[in-house]
C-alpha cells in the first residue's frame, strides 16, 4: 500500500497539518507508525515487533483470521440496516443472552460505546421518570455530550458538573477514603452513595441512574470490593433509579472467573441495565446495550422508534458471532485467568524488589484480575504520593524495549495491562524481565545522584 512506504517523518507531517491536536498519539514525544498487528503483537514501518499490552479492543488478537473471514463472507453476501428481518441479528441476541443472567434479555446493538452509554441514558430516564445520574469519581463513559457531562474525568476540564450529577467516591482501597484496613469497605463507599443520593433528594432531585464501569478503569483499574455494587443497588432502587453496568473495557471475559466483569459482585447482582463496546468487535465497530423487559417496555410506550443505521448490521452480528466463537474454542476466559494470576505474581515480586511498585494485588486488596491488572507507581510507601513522571519514563523507556504500555488514573501514575486476550505467559515473562531491567536501572541512577551530593 502507497501509505506504507510513505515515511514516518512525512506522516506525522501530514497529520500535524490534517488531523486536531486534540487527537493525540501514544508516545508523543516519539509516536509509533503501526503498519500491521497479529494476535498480541504489532509491528512497525521498519518491521519491529512490539508486545502490544494496551489493546483490550483487539480482544481475541489483532486480525483474528475466524473473525476477520466472517466479516469478509457476510460483506460478499449482503450488508444492509437492520430493518430487514435476518438471522445475524437475533443469533447473535440469542448467543448473548446465554452468558447473561436471565432477566437481561431486550437487546439494542449499535456502533459505540458511546452510542450505548447514550442509549443506556435515555432508557433510564424514560423508565424512571427522572433526569439525574449518580457517577463515580474520575469516570469516563463516552465523548458523545451527553455522556461528558457524566464523565468526571472529562467534564473537569470542561465546563464542570451539572446541576442533575452527583458524584460518590470511587471505591479505591488503595488511596480512597476506606482502605485495606477498613472492616467493611464495601459498606462504607456504598453508604457513601446513599449520602450522595439523600443530598440529592433533599435540593428536591431524583435519581435517574447509577452508571459505573464494572471495573473503573481510567479512574485507575480499580477491583470495587465484593459486595458494594449490590449495596449500591439497593440505595438507587430506592431512590427510583436503575442500575447501569457499564462492561465497554472489561467485558466478554476478559476478568477471568466470569464472563462479566459485574459478575465478580457475586451471582446475587443484576444491574438493570449492560452496556458493551469494544472487545464486542475485535476492532469492528460493534456495541450493545442489554436491558430488562419492564425497561424496554418503557422506552417503547413512548411510541419513538429506534433505528440505528449501522447497528445490528448483517456483517456487524456476523463479527459479534465469530468474536465469541473464538472466546469459546480457544477458551480464551481460562487462558486470561491463568496468565492473568502468573503476571500478578510476577509484578507482586516487582512490588517486593522496587520501592516505586506500591499497589498490585495484596490479600485484603485487588489491584488485577485476569487480564484486567493496575500497578500503582509511588514516590513513598507511607504518603503513597503518586509516581507520575516515573510512570511516563518507564512507559517510554519500555517502548524503546518493544513493549507498548499506557497509564491511567488521576495521577497519571498506573500503569495498565489490558493486552488482547490471546497475551501468553512467555509474553508476561518478557514483560516483566523488561519492567524489572528498566526500574533496577532507575534506581542506580537515582542511587548515582545520591552519591555524587554527598561526595560533593
Amino acid at each position: 500500500m502507497a501509505a506504507d512506504r510513505r515515511s514516518k517523518a512525512d506522516t506525522l507531517a501530514l497529520r500535524q497539518r490534517l488531523i486536531s491536536s486534540s487527537c493525540r498519539l501514544f508516545f508523543p514525544e516519539d509516536p509509533v507508525k503501526i503498519v500491521r498487528a497479529q494476535g498480541q503483537y504489532m509491528y512497525d514501518e521498519q518491521g519491529a515487533e512490539y508486545i502490544d499490552c494496551i489493546n483490550n479492543v483487539a480482544h481475541v488478537g489483532h486480525c483474528h483470521p475466524v473473525v476477520v473471514r466472517a466479516a469478509h463472507e457476510q460483506n460478499q453476501v449482503l450488508n444492509t440496516n437492520s430493518r430487514y428481518l435476518h438471522d445475524n441479528i437475533v443469533d447473535y441476541a440469542q448467543r448473548l443472552s446465554e452468558t447473561l443472567p436471565e432477566p437481561l434479555c431486550v437487546f439494542y446493538f449499535l456502533n459505540s460505546g458511546s452510542e450505548a452509554n447514550d442509549l443506556a441514558l435515555r432508557l433510564a430516564r424514560h423508565y424512571t421518570g427522572h433526569q439525574d445520574v449518580v457517577v463515580l469519581d474520575h469516570a469516563y463513559h463516552g465523548h458523545l455530550s451527553s455522556l461528558i457531562d457524566i464523565s468526571p474525568y472529562k467534564f473537569r476540564n470542561l465546563d464542570g458538573q451539572k446541576e442533575w450529577v452527583h458524584v460518590a467516591p470511587l471505591p479505591d482501597t488503595y488511596r480512597g477514603p476506606y482502605r485495606e484496613d477498613h472492616p467493611n469497605p464495601a459498606v462504607a463507599y456504598a453508604n457513601e452513595v446513599k449520602r450522595v443520593v439523600s443530598s440529592a433528594q433533599e435540593k428536591g432531585r431524583k435519581i435517574a441512574a447509577f452508571f459505573a464501569e464494572s471495573l473503573p478503569s481510567v479512574g485507575g483499574q480499580i477491583i470495587p470490593p465484593a459486595g458494594y455494587f449490590s449495596q449500591v443497588a439497593e440505595h438507587i432502587h430506592k431512590a427510583g433509579g436503575v442500575f447501569v453496568a457499564d462492561e465497554i473495557q472489561v467485558g466478554f471475559g476478559r476478568v477471568g472467573k466470569h464472563f462479566w466483569a459485574f459478575q465478580l459482585q457475586g451471582k446475587d447482582f443484576v444491574p438493570d441495565i449492560v452496556t458493551m463496546g469494544k472487545s464486542i468487535g475485535n476492532g469492528h465497530p460493534v456495541a450493545c446495550v442489554a436491558t430488562t423487559q419492564p425497561v424496554a417496555r418503557a422506552f417503547e410506550a413512548t411510541g419513538v422508534e429506534y433505528f440505528n443505521t449501522f447497528g445490528g448490521s448483517p456483517v456487524s452480528c456476523a463479527v459479534g458471532l465469530a468474536v465469541l466463537n473464538v472466546l469459546e474454542k480457544e477458551q480464551l476466559q481460562a487462558h486470561a485467568t491463568s496468565v492473568g494470576s502468573f503476571l500478578m505474581e510476577l509484578l507482586r515480586q516487582q512490588k517486593i524488589k522496587h520501592p516505586i511498585v506500591g499497589d498490585v494485588s495484596l490479600p485484603r486488596r485487588h489491584r488485577g484480575v485476569g487480564l484486567f491488572i493496575g500497578v500503582d507507581l509511588i514516590k513513598d510507601e507511607a504518603t503513597r504520593t503518586p509516581a507520575t513522571e516515573e510512570a511516563a519514563y518507564l512507559v517510554s523507556r519500555l517502548k524503546e524495549n518493544y513493549v507498548l504500555l499506557s497509564t491511567d488514573g488521576p495521577g497519571r501514575n498506573i500503569l495498565k495491562f489490558k493486552p488482547p486476550m490471546c497475551f501468553s505467559l512467555d509474553n508476561a515473562r518478557q514483560v516483566v524481565a523488561k519492567l524489572d531491567a528498566i526500574l533496577t536501572d532507575m534506581e542506580e541512577k537515582v542511587r548515582s545522584c545520591q552519591t555524587l551530593r554527598l561526595q560533593l
